[in-house]
């Protein structure tokens, strides 16, 4: 165990991808329940959105003393730039933490053989150790070529050590086969496929070396630089807003000033009525704060034991002009 500072090496690292709602944070949450009581781990999220929202539902629910370590990435693909914000915040985050091991999570939207290339770049090849890529896939989406024909969801399957089905419980006849056949063709026969339900992976998953990289271009795509509206200022509003567009989805965000709380029972109603692929929020409400986790399948509340303040993330394709509305006459001084 890293018990002081000093130069860091051989940090076992991992990869955890998966497109849009498939389920990686519960599944980063469900393996920090398990890691060891004598290690200290640390967790790279990027996010879509502008606004980052994953940060306070980790902190949430990890007590700072529990050796637990995260910092976001939110504004798009983070290995966007030539990687420099992601080079900017893993340096910090190593630093801070002196890990025992690294999670790293791209964005759904991201594009991970981008963020294996800076992760293997020459400056880490020393403190991080890659070791298995996971890829969480829901089988039932293999069916809808909004999926299947999207790039990023496939680059997301090729760099898989390991192929996650995730949502079992949720399957239909033929979907095993259906992600058993299609990590065959666009992974390799030799590729484990290991079915889930909730997000719960076996820790001894993590370990062992990754695939070697593979050789070729890497086709760069183009991001508007994140404005670090996450750490902004809120303005004497009380609320920021943050709009975000790409890879054929687009994300709205928000942040509260602390001093904003949220009828409990409106905010609820609110969040069930949102058509999105994805939505992820923390709330100060009249009922104490709770953190929202929200895919196609099903919206979960989480009660936690802080946030600093409200912030929420929407994501989908072609979002309702009302949200901002709906989303206001939540607050409790309405």
């Amino acid at each position: 165990m890293n018990t002081a500072p000093g130069p860091i090496r051989a940090v076992p690292t991992n990869i955890i991808t998966g497109f849009l709602g498939v389920g990686k944070t519960s599944a980063i949450l469900n393996l920090l329940k398990h890691k060891p009581e004598d290690e200290r781990w640390a967790v790279l999220v990027n996010e879509f959105g502008e606004i980052g929202v994953d940060g306070s539902l980790f902190e949430g629910q990890h007590e700072r003393d529990q050796d637990v370590f995260i910092r976001e990435v939110p504004g798009g693909c983070m290995c966007c730039a030539s990687g420099l914000p992601m080079q900017i915040a893993l340096n910090q985050l190593l630093a801070r933490a002196q890990p025992d091991r690294l999670l790293v999570e791209p964005t759904g939207l991201g594009h991970p053989i981008e963020v294996l290339q800076v992760l293997s770049a020459d400056h880490y090849r020393d403190v991080l150790t890659l070791q298995k890529t996971l890829t969480l896939v829901d089988a039932r989406k293999l069916a809808d070529p909004r999926y299947t024909q999207h790039e990023t969801f496939n680059q997301q399957i090729s760099i898989a050590d390991i192929v996650i089905g995730n949502k079992r419980d949720l399957y239909q006849p033929g979907d095993e086969e259906r992600l058993t056949e299609y990590t065959r063709i666009h992974v390799s026969a030799e590729t484990p496929t290991v079915l889930t339900e909730h997000g719960i992976i076996d820790i001894d998953l993590l370990h062992g070396a990754t695939r070697s990289l593979r050789t070729g271009e890497t086709h760069h795509h183009a991001h508007k630089p994140a404005e670090r509206l996450s750490e902004a200022p809120i303005p004497d509003c009380g609320y920021l807003k943050a709009h975000n567009r790409g890879e054929g989805y687009e994300s709205i965000g928000w942040r509260f000033s602390p001093e904003k709380s949220f009828n409990h029972d409106k905010l609820l109603a609110f969040l069930k009525g949102i058509d999105a692929d994805r939505v992820k929020a923390v709330f100060i409400t009249d009922s104490g704060v709770f953190g929202y986790n929200a895919t196609s399948d099903a919206l979960t509340e989480t009660p936690l034991e802080d946030c600093p303040e409200s912030r929420i993330e929407i994501i989908g394709a072609g979002l309702s002009d009302s949200l901002e509305t709906e989303l206001m006459s939540c607050l409790s001084d309405r």
